[in-house]
């Protein structure tokens, strides 16, 4: 009780201090001001996404005069349960969407066909079923009166993450859009693109998700690879040159916004991080970084840990050991330690690598040799920084870099292997880059886990550590070995393709569900940790179970019989 107490003093404080950091966004009810101090703070749901995903039931306007009577009739003093009865009565968890079915939804795409494993194709098959269970569409409602809600209107339908993810997310889309793609529902999939392409003429990027609290931060930047992969899937030439502008303003904001010189054996190298500049709480993780961050007296200081957990959050990784830090520099397993601004990512750079790329590939399509030029100049220079800055000779592997410090975090993760993942390397010696990633991957003892390759070795109670397996890092690292063509490093890819794909099979066997992230020690058991209970759906677990489907167990010859058929 007195840790509560010590807890809601904070947030009364921080709720009447005054300061000029960037708030989460402009609504009064939903990013900032006492009417969200004030519910997040008495904790009216079990998780705190829970209302500002609510709608309200009048105005803006009429819902903060409300406020302001209900606080006046309690001399600005009241209790949970009149608290919860205010809430009750001025919003509801309805009228934001509606169920839709995708209208190019096939349930037997050909690649199946050519699956031999009678047990992996009848689970494939489980998995594009899904689809119909996953398919969302914003109401006009929404549209009409948009100050009402949180949920930022779009104007094609979707496929949402699954759970309390009831909205769109964007690099769980990368994966979801492969998986849409593999299963021949091409107008999905364009679909999706064209709704980031509205958030990014609206906004000038993509922000984590559909939602107004998001807009304080995006998620790693994989729209061109999106677009590669539509374009690859249709070769739709007129769609892209309607869109390739739009499309590379995106890349143009993580250059203008995120970039930043590292110094390195007195050399400067311009490499990303993640960096969200609002240091406020998280409207929909309140009372938990308000709670992290009572560990800091300073403003300042408590303004840079809120920038640090939403630039956690900007990476997709909210959270892991990855992002923490001791006073010495070394891993703390202590959210408080969180400086996610310090790193520069080996996973975000990669990406960025190849996105550079991508461009360079859509621009040549649509004949513009000038602009494919300058991109491919870009990944070049890109690839170059990554191989100098984060490339550890000595462990054969990319290491993430602390810019404090000057040196390579030396630790395991999945997203080491990201350069491999995005030919970000040079591929010239790919036989080489894949001996010594196999090495690294064995010599870190992974080859004994049964579930899935886990997120770190560090056991923090994070949702991104030990002992979790996220589907994404999965495809990273068994694609990007597969990818070099080395023996060893073919191996492991095939080796832990099928380790992944019969945990999935496990596990829905046994709960009829597929999980956000599974057991990496356990094979089939899902994951857990972090700010909330595992969820259920799951848009990217479907679609990396495809995709590492369709790379491992499909017959080459049957696959392309029947494509001409």
């Amino acid at each position: 009780m007195k840790r509560l107490t010590i807890v809601l003093v904070a947030l009364f404080s921080y709720g009447n201090a005054k300061s000029e950091t960037p708030q989460s966004c402009d609504s009064p009810v939903y990013c900032q001001g006492d009417l969200l101090d004030t519910v997040q703070t008495f904790q009216i749901f079990s998780d705190s996404k829970t209302f500002v995903d609510m709608s309200q039931v009048n105005s803006v306007n009429k819902t903060l005069d409300n406020f302001k009577k209900f606080m006046n009739s309690t001399n600005n003093n009241p209790t949970k349960e009149e608290v919860k009865t205010f809430v009750e009565e001025n919003f509801v968890s309805k009228g934001e969407l509606e169920d839709w079915t995708p209208p190019d939804f096939n349930s037997n795409p050909t690649f199946l066909k050519s699956v031999d494993d009678l047990v992996v194709r009848d689970f494939a098959r489980t998995l594009v079923s899904i689809w119909l269970d996953l398919g969302r569409k914003v109401k006009s409602e929404v549209s009409e009166d948009p100050n009402r809600y949180s949920l930022i209107p779009l104007p094609n339908g979707f496929i949402v993450p699954g759970g309390r993810f009831q909205e769109v997310y964007y690099w769980d889309s990368y994966w979801i859009i492969k998986g849409l793609l593999l299963s021949e529902m091409t107008d999905t999939a364009r679909g999706m693109l064209e709704n980031f392409l509205s958030l990014i003429e609206r906004y000038g990027f993509i922000p984590n998700g559909s939602r107004v609290y998001y807009l304080n931060r995006s998620q790693p930047p994989l729209l061109a690879l999106m677009v590669g992969l539509y374009m690859e899937n249709t070769n739709d030439v007129d769609w892209l040159r309607q869109y390739i502008d739009v499309v590379e303003e995106e890349l143009r904001w993580w250059l203008s916004n995120r970039v930043i010189d590292v110094e390195k054996d007195g050399v400067k190298y311009t490499l990303a991080h993640y960096a969200s500049e609002s240091g406020t709480p998280r409207p929909e993780s309140y009372f938990q970084d308000v709670t992290t961050c009572l560990a800091f007296e300073d403003q300042t200081d408590k303004e840079n840990c809120y920038k640090n957990l939403k630039s956690g959050a900007e990476s997709g990784w909210d959270f892991s050991t990855r992002w923490f830090f001791d006073a010495e520099g070394g891993t703390n397993t202590n959210l408080t330690g969180i400086q996610t601004r310090r790193v520069i990512p080996v996973d975000l750079n990669s990406y960025l690598c190849k996105a550079f790329k991508v461009m360079a590939q859509l621009y040549t399509l649509i004949g513009n040799d000038k602009k494919s030029y300058e991109w491919q100049e870009k990944s070049s220079s890109w690839q170059k920084s990554i191989e100098l800055v984060l490339y550890d000779k000595e462990d054969g592997i990319w290491h993430d870099y602390d810019t404090v410090l000057s040196q390579h975090r030396k630790l395991f993760f999945p997203s080491n292997f990201a350069p491999l993942y995005c030919d970000c390397y040079d591929t010239s010696f790919r036989n080489e880059y894949g001996s010594r990633a196999a090495k690294y991957f064995v010599d870190q003892g992974i080859n004994d886990y049964q579930g899935g390759i886990p997120t770190s070795l560090e056991r923090s109670g994070e949702q991104w550590d030990m002992p979790n397996a996220w589907p994404p890092l999965q495809e990273i690292v068994i694609l990007g070995l597969k990818n070099t063509g080395n023996l060893e490093a073919l191996k492991i890819s095939k080796n832990f393709a099928k380790r992944w794909v019969d945990a999935n099979i496990r596990g829905y066997i046994s709960n009829k569900e597929m999980y956000e992230k599974y057991d990496a020690i356990n094979s089939g058991e899902y994951g857990g940790g972090g700010e909330y209970t595992v969820q259920a759906g799951f848009g990217w677990t479907n679609g990396v179970a495809l995709s590492i489907i369709n790379t491992f167990y499909v017959n080459d010859e049957k696959y392309k019989l029947a494509r001409r058929r």
